[in-house]
């Protein structure tokens, strides 16, 4: 299991090429969340498409539809994938505390003990 973990958060091509992958695949059950927001968005205001709508001539509506579904798919992103990746990622492989690491801590000892021979 820790090295099912390493490879999920550890950075290189193929893990990407993983993400990628995994990211397509997603995207429709993104799609699918923002869709039915805006569903819910238009039983309350009356449609979830304001294409149509064009206030003093102006056509705003195709922007007003594209905006409000950038800002769901924002928030789907990252309240569903963002933030638990990142409390998954904490709670793993806690950040390592600053300071000098063992493997080189343990070579300056190394060091000191050699040269506190040769005086």
């Amino acid at each position: 299991m820790t090295g099912f973990k390493n490879f999920i958060l550890r950075g290189n091509l193929v893990e990407l090429a993983v993400a990628f992958i995994m990211g397509l695949a997603f995207a429709s059950v993104v799609t699918a969340t923002v869709a039915l927001i805006m569903d819910l968005i238009g039983k309350v205001g009356g449609t979830p498409d304001f294409s149509t709508y064009s206030p003093g001539g102006v056509s705003v509506g195709a922007w007003l539809t594209a905006l409000i579904s950038f800002l769901i798919l924002a928030a789907v992103v990252y309240f569903l994938i963002v933030v638990p990746y990142t409390k998954a990622k904490d709670r793993y492989f806690p950040a390592e505390e600053s300071g000098t690491p063992a493997d080189i801590a343990i070579l300056e000892e190394i060091r000191d003990l050699l040269a506190a021979r040769q005086v």
